[in-house]
């Protein structure tokens, strides 16, 4: 399969620490979207949630959307956080019952959702697991098929009790959970809803590869968000051109370890509680909504082809994917067949 290449400017440096490379043109060369338009764009940058973000903002307000976006990204990062033990997260983990605010539990009950909605493959509940492989604070191991068994017996989202009078959040012993896998597809939409009461028409949101466009492009073209090849990081398979959309990808070569040659990643398949191999090596979606998206984009690697495509032949209405199989086989759901574009050979999913 022919795959585009990327030049290295700035702009691909910094995004390709974040798995996703935002294209201007037509050309399909990685830049600034922002060099075609004549309004100058203002941006942040920073480093929260574990990863390297940049937005970008358009218009007399941007200095102050931006300046609000970076404040509740951290605000939203302290309170979601595993790693803090200040956080509603953590302190629900130790205590496991917990009055949280009103945001936490709507966003817990959002994941508890599309938990069930996915017949549990999508679990924030799975946190003991991530835990045991070390995956939360970097002291990788392999644990034995024994211990993981003993730990899948404790994840089980439906066990998370939620009192909608009280706010309360029950936990069964043993239990834990970790909305790593909402977290930034939420900030996407809360940064979107700060752009808006600014007054901001055009803005690229870029949350460690988690990406959201909002409106299109000042000169009034679609932004271009490309997807990295998951076999060369330097390089990308096509990309999706879109507006007021969320562009989401998981991979198993995002975050993960090796012992005696062989490659562990943090995507957990509680079937048995090793990292997903069913078929698929990169999975994004595009969706409206970041929250579904973030979910979504675990969700599908872990399913595999066949039952991602079922999936979203159910759901076709919510979200699009692009799933990229272990062979290099590149598919992509009909809703996206306007908007895709590659150098290489796709496949069509359709209903």
């Amino acid at each position: 399969m022919k795959y585009m290449k990327a030049r290295k400017t700035i702009l691909l440096t910094v995004i390709l620490m974040s798995f996703a490379i935002i294209l201007a043109g037509c050309g399909g060369s990685p830049a600034p979207a922002e060099e075609d338009s004549e309004q100058e764009p203002k941006s942040v940058e920073l480093f929260a949630m574990d990863t390297y973000m940049t937005l970008t903002a358009y218009g007399d307000n941007a200095d102050k959307a931006l300046s609000e976006s970076e404040k509740e990204i951290k605000r939203i990062d302290a309170m979601l956080s595993t790693g803090s033990s200040d956080s509603e997260i953590s302190k629900l983990n130790k205590k496991k019952e917990l009055e949280v605010s009103e945001e936490t539990f709507s966003l817990i009950k959002r994941a508890k959702e599309i938990g069930e909605d996915t017949g549990r493959v999508f679990d924030i509940s799975v946190y003991p697991v991530m835990q045991a492989w070390g995956f939360t604070d970097k002291n990788y191991r392999v644990p034995e098929k024994d211990e993981l068994e003993g730990l899948l017996k404790r994840v089980d989202v439906s066990k998370v009790v939620l009192d909608e009078k009280k706010h309360t959040v029950s936990l069964d012993d043993g239990m834990a959970i970790d909305l790593g896998g909402i977290a930034k597809g939420y900030t996407s939409d809360r940064i979107i809803e700060i752009m808006k009461e600014n007054g901001v028409e055009h803005a690229l949101i870029n949350l460690g590869g988690n990406v959201k466009t909002f409106g299109k492009k000042p000169d009034g073209s679609d932004w271009r968000i490309a997807i990295i090849d998951p076999e060369d990081q330097e390089n990308y398979i096509g990309g999706v051109e879109v507006s007021d959309k969320a562009v989401i990808t998981s991979g198993g070569y995002q975050r993960f370890f090796e012992k005696d040659g062989e490659r562990y990643f943090h995507i957990i398949d509680l079937s048995d509680g090793f990292p997903a191999r069913n078929g698929l090596t990169s999975v994004t979606i595009v969706s409206e909504d970041g929250t579904l998206a973030d979910a979504l984009s675990t969700t599908l690697f872990i399913m595999g082809p066949e039952k991602a495509a079922k999936y979203w032949s159910e759901n076709a209405d919510k979200f699009d994917a692009v799933l990229v199989k272990d062979d290099g086989t590149v598919m992509i759901t009909e809703g996206l067949e306007d908007a895709y574009f590659s150098d290489g050979e796709h496949e069509v999913i359709r209903k």
